[in-house]
């Protein structure tokens, strides 16, 4: 007799691995919690007032499902972003929505374009589906459009990934440079333009995109300056045909009700968004006069993190980041070469950057002795 489940030959193939080890797990393995939670880019600066009463309100409600259409969070985002309501979906994160995206179009063998070292979780999602991705080196710490799109054409990728701003390193592009660079993106490829961090970001780094241009989706999220990462409501924006083509295969009823009501605040709170944005400008200002009294070079950025580079090699900047990881604070560093010279660290309260200032040198230190 059989024992056990009869896994599909892609999931036999797949590495028993997931994208993130997520700083409870950490915590747990320390036995303690961290004293500055600095590693994940949320917002410590917490989700609108409005959006936790209207959370709260919901929580009443909560026994029923939440509408499976997002009907109002779509309804007021094509107004946001002047399109309409069939150019929206909304799905549990960005994450989400790159998963069911890959289930969408990608078949094992496709061929798929990305960064090296860019966003785990875009190169997760792919490999369950049995995509094969095709990687091209940032250049200069920024991802390269015309790289990626060169790299696109001469494998025949059917997607490319490249988030702007960027994450793991913060930097960014003209939106109207990106666009520019898509004449090159070849027939039959779609664009994932990831913008998770665009609301920290320069005016201009939006990309200008027509709301019905085929060649590209745009990713956006209410878990970083909106401080809902709990939550998990991110949406995308692109034309209907391939908005609507996601009701084929997504969960329906994802999304529940009070993350919702909590986003449709949010998005109503210009002042309190204004806010957060002027708290991420400030400890951008803090993290890197933290980085620059220690001797390190902290990289510009357009994000709710900082960059550093720590001056060596990978191998150094990962003694300093388990040095400041195992004196009570949670970051993390880029994966690949050479960005991971560098470790990153989340805009937090005053209070948190006071505990980094405190345990970097004792890290460095460590790091160096």
């Amino acid at each position: 007799m059989t024992h056990g489940p009869r896994f599909s030959r892609l999931a036999l193939g797949l590495p028993s691995t997931v994208p993130f080890v997520g700083p409870e797990a950490q915590e747990r393995a320390m036995g303690r919690p961290f004293a500055a939670r600095l590693g994940a880019n949320e917002s410590v600066f917490g989700p609108s007032p409005a959006a936790i009463a209207a959370m709260q309100a919901a929580s009443g409600d909560i026994w029923k499902y939440g509408d499976p259409e997002s009907h109002d969070l779509r309804a007021a985002l094509a107004a946001h972003h002047g399109v309409t309501p069939p150019h929206v979906m909304i799905g549990e994160g960005i994450d989400g929505l790159l998963g069911y995206l890959a289930r969408l179009l990608i078949e094992p063998g496709d061929a798929v374009v990305t960064s090296e070292g860019a966003y785990p979780t875009f190169n997760y999602h792919v490999a369950g589906f049995g995509g094969v991705l095709h990687k091209v080196p940032y250049r200069d710490d920024h991802e390269d459009p015309a790289a990626l799109f060169a790299k696109a054409a001469e494998v025949g990728a059917k997607l490319v990934y490249l988030a702007n701003p960027d994450n793991p390193m913060g930097s960014w592009h003209r939106g109207a440079d990106i666009v520019a660079a898509m004449d090159a993106l070849p027939e039959g490829c779609l664009l994932i333009l990831d913008e998770a961090y665009v609301e920290c970001a320069p005016e201009g780094t939006a990309a200008p995109v027509a709301a019905d241009d085929p060649h590209v989706i745009r990713m956006r999220t209410f878990s970083k300056v909106y401080g809902m990462a709990g939550a998990r409501v991110g949406y995308a924006l692109g034309a209907p045909g391939l908005i609507d083509a996601f009701n084929k295969i997504r969960n329906h009823f994802g999304m529940n009700r009070a993350a919702q009501a909590g986003a449709l605040a949010a998005l109503a709170d210009a002042e309190w968004l204004a806010h957060v944005q002027a708290q991420i400008a400030t400890a951008r200002d803090g993290i890197s006069a933290i980085a620059r009294d220690n001797g390190l070079t902290p990289l510009p950025s357009a994000t709710n993190f900082v960059t550093i580079d720590c001056g060596g090699d990978g191998v150094f900047a990962r003694a300093v980041l388990d040095g400041i990881v195992a004196r009570g604070v949670f970051v993390r560093m880029p994966f690949a070469a050479p960005q991971n010279r560098c470790i990153r660290v989340s805009c937090g309260l005053p209070a948190d950057l006071d505990v980094f200032a405190e345990v970097l040198p004792q890290a460095l230190a460590a790091a160096r002795g």
